[in-house]
């Protein structure tokens, strides 16, 4: 069985090549808009990893990292979050949250496959 990665961005585009990307190397990937969309998702079934992007309508990437967070079934899950921002406070903002890692886009193909498959063990 594959695993189950939730991939959430508000760009089509980024959405749709993070999609390709990971279904190429075998990972079952479901599409979110927004964290909002992200949160019911991951309410109705378990993903084994959620990349976030953290600038998104509606719902942020890292409150939805604190909402994921404050469910039993996501206490020990991988949350990457996928993003533009790359200053050391959003990162600490994130590590705060409780991002379990942080890549910067435009991400390589093989390095965001590679830190998934770390990360997922």
């Amino acid at each position: 069985m594959s695993n189950r990665i939730l991939a959430v961005d508000d760009s089509t585009s980024m959405r749709q090549m993070v999609t390709f990307t990971l279904s190429s190397a075998g990972f079952d990937v479901t599409e979110a808009e927004d964290g909002v969309v992200a949160l019911s998702l991951a309410r109705k079934q378990k993903f084994d990893l959620v990349l976030a992007d953290v600038n998104m309508p509606n719902m942020d990437g890292l409150t939805l990292v604190r909402e994921l967070r404050g469910l039993s079934e996501y206490k020990f899950t991988p949350l990457l979050m996928l993003t533009t921002e790359s200053t050391p406070e959003k990162k600490l903002e994130g590590k705060a949250a409780g991002a379990t890692g942080w890549m910067v886009k435009p991400f390589v193909p093989e390095q965001l496959i590679s830190t998934i498959k770390r990360v997922i063990g």
